[in-house]
């Protein structure tokens, strides 16, 4: 039986070789060696003794030097040192790139051969990863309706063989991911080329021709090109506004006399008039003074108040309050977070929300009566106090 099957082995020609150069797969390299070992019952003397033929260009350099440090190994160790050699950092980024660039084309690849391909570089990357994963991650390269189509027709238990048949089904009966063809119209030709090949002949037309009949880009309005080759074809939404002329503005502002002061004259006599024409009443209101009963601010004598300073930012000064020393009076109001079940129910019924942060509130979140006192301010002409938070 040993004997049969050594004469049914096949040439050196027709076994795996490996070069180690390009996209190299140098697992596929180990299995198609360990198949003809197991089919034909090879001993490892005789897969090694062949090396020297399989072996190709760099990897075949690797194998002379390898093979004059250690000797005679076994198929076993020439495994191990293999994947050692060849599956290095390099290598694995190359696989990854080739898999992501190499999208499926159904007028140049073929289903089968194109699913595998990218099936063994996955399973060279990712050896614990799932056959569902590695047909989904597969899936996802064919992009767009065909990913779609495919999807539909597949479970989680469907095979690589399921898959690959319905991919050839999708891509023969709906043309899906196949290259659009290229028809070439008599608009392609670009209008200024035209023009430039006959110029006797398209002057002589051009003469006879008006505006509305020649065609040009509707764009642009342009008799140079066609809207397919129009150059700024990406800016069709700009908006070009004509700039108005300058206007200074001693040219629109019209000087006018000022007639009122012939009507009103500060002559004695004009006011004695008024007074004996016109009784004079007093106002019951005060006068506008710094001190008024709006709640602007008080002269009473106060516990705490604040001094004013003059702050200068930008070149241009501010009237700032100290406040440094309210920090001892201040107590934080700590209390629980209201529930979102009772914030909701306050305003189920409300017309306008709206909503403020409090640290950004200054001049907007009125004070309470009770901390008024807090942020008095003084200044020469007495004690002031203010009505909304001033910081």
């Amino acid at each position: 039986m040993g004997q049969a099957l050594l004469k049914e082995v096949p040439k050196l020609e027709e076994w795996p070789h490996f070069s180690g150069e390009g996209e190299y797969d140098h697992m596929e390299f180990i299995r198609g060696i360990y198949m003809i070992k197991e089919d034909f019952e090879l001993t490892d003397i005789l897969v090694t003794a062949i090396f020297n033929t399989l072996f190709t260009k760099s990897a075949h350099q690797w194998y002379i030097k390898l093979r004059q440090a250690h000797g005679h190994q076994s198929w076993t160790w020439w495994k191990t040192q293999i994947i050692k050699k060849w599956a290095n950092d390099v290598w694995i980024f190359k696989v990854k790139t080739a898999f992501k660039s190499e999208k499926f084309n159904a007028d140049k690849d073929k289903a089968l051969a194109w699913f595998f391909q990218q099936k063994d570089r996955l399973t060279v990357l990712y050896p614990d990863m799932s056959e569902f994963m590695i047909h989904r991650k597969i899936l996802r390269q064919y992009g767009g309706d065909l990913e779609h189509a495919v999807k539909s027709k597949t479970t989680e238990n469907s095979s690589a063989e399921d898959i690959i048949n319905i991919l050839e089904e999708v891509t023969t009966r709906t043309k899906i991911c196949s290259s659009r063809v290229n028809l070439k119209t008599k608009f392609d030709t670009p209008w200024k080329d035209s023009v430039d090949k006959n110029p006797k002949e398209n002057s002589n037309n051009l003469k006879y021709k008006s505006a509305d009949t020649m065609r040009k880009c509707h764009i642009f309005q342009s008799t140079t090109h066609l809207s397919n080759t129009c150059p700024k074809r990406g800016k069709i939404n700009e908006i070009n506004i004509e700039k108005e002329p300058y206007v200074e503005k001693d040219d629109v502002i019209e000087e006018k006399s000022d007639d009122k002061s012939s009507i009103f004259s500060e002559s004695s006599k004009d006011i004695e008039n008024i007074n004996a024409t016109f009784d004079i009443m007093e106002s019951s209101s005060h006068f506008p003074q710094p001190c008024c009963n709006k709640k602007v601010g008080h002269n009473e004598e106060a516990e705490i108040t604040t001094p004013v300073i003059v702050a200068w930012h930008n070149g241009k000064s501010r009237m700032v309050g100290d406040f440094r020393a309210l920090h001892p009076y201040t107590v934080p109001d700590r209390y629980p977070i209201p529930k979102i079940q009772t914030s909701l129910t306050q305003i189920s019924q409300a017309v306008y929300i709206s909503t403020m942060d409090s640290l950004k509130g200054f001049h907007q979140n009125a004070v309470t009566p009770r901390a008024r006192k807090y942020l008095r301010i003084i200044v020469h002409c007495g004690a002031y106090e203010y009505l909304r938070i001033p910081f």
